[in-house]
């Protein structure tokens, strides 16, 4: 079948995408070889706004289409030169993906002290996509995204709350600064004050089409945030993604992370989720994550090109 390629055009699109990505969630049987809708609303919603603003959607993001409209691929990326293709199993060829590649290497590679740079991933398991992106000078990174996931058929273990804190759901708009400084000092505990940019930005937070103040939940100690974790669920998927999650160094080795992913797993569950996923990047989050999820995971590899 022949596919014809164009650039996302308006908001009509961003909602056939994110119905895009369900049915590929679907087809690929509740594995996240492409990105879940509660993905794409977080980078559309939070990411672009405040993490890498300035990029206008229609220039940075790509679909694949059937003759009568229906989307086939989508390449997009995360970050400037960080890109992802997302495919849906009925249409993964090889074809199509040498196109998005190509396409990618084009369109979505960044300036860098004089070349061009390219970041793209590729599932351990995906040997086609790997022999690809190799056949076009890529070559494999060791970061590696470690998607953990638990089925939800099961009870769900308590886990104990330490003496002195309460797990309980976001509060009104007067804890955004309590909630966002506990951000800033679970993302970034060594660096200064100074670099804390205030409240607003939870704002796009809650503007996220999926955001349930009832899975936004805090462990708070007296008028203080001492962890967080936010779940988010797609009643389509019945699947909930957990992110982010940090606590803050003071009240770290307590057990709130392993308190607030059990309390967010057993709503998540009560609302219908069947599996719940969470992304780890490093040792520490993962070992938690294959304690409270499962040991269970697929492996999304970074692949780099330089020229």
């Amino acid at each position: 079948m022949k596919l014809t390629m164009r650039n996302y055009r308006d908001e009509n699109d961003y909602w056939c995408i994110r119905q895009f990505l369900r049915e590929t969630m679907l087809a690929n049987g509740l594995r996240a070889f492409s990105w879940s809708v509660q993905r794409l609303d977080y980078w559309r919603f939070f990411g672009m706004n405040n993490v890498h603003p300035g990029e206008d959607l229609p220039d940075i993001i790509f679909l694949w289409e059937t003759p009568d409209g229906q989307i086939a691929a989508v390449l997009n990326p995360e970050e400037a030169g960080d890109c992802f293709l997302q495919v849906h199993p009925a249409f993964k060829t090889k074809e199509l993906e040498e196109e998005m590649i190509a396409s990618a290497e084009e369109c979505l590679s960044v300036a860098r002290k004089g070349k061009r740079k390219l970041f793209l991933w590729a599932h351990e398991q995906d040997l086609q996509r790997q022999e690809l992106l190799a056949a076009h000078g890529f070559t494999k990174q060791d970061f590696t995204e470690s998607q953990w996931r638990r089925d939800l058929d099961g009870p769900i273990p308590e886990a104990p709350v330490a003496a002195g804190y309460v797990i309980r759901a976001m509060g009104d708009e007067s804890e955004f600064p309590a909630r966002t400084w506990a951000s800033w000092r679970g993302f970034h505990p060594d660096e200064p004050a100074e670099g804390y940019s205030g409240p607003a930005w939870y704002h796009d937070i809650q503007r996220c089409p999926l955001y349930r103040r009832d899975l936004d939940l805090v462990a708070a100690a007296s008028d203080d945030i001492a962890a967080f974790s936010t779940f988010w669920f797609d009643d389509v998927t019945r699947t909930v993604l957990l992110e982010p999650m940090a606590t803050v160094p003071e009240h770290q080795r307590k057990g709130l992370a392993r308190a607030l992913i059990s309390e967010g797993l057993r709503r998540a569950q009560r609302l219908g989720a069947v599996r719940a996923f969470v992304g780890g990047y490093e040792p520490g989050p993962d070992a938690l994550y294959s304690s409270t999820f499962s040991p269970v995971c697929d492996r999304s590899v970074q692949w780099r090109k330089e020229w």
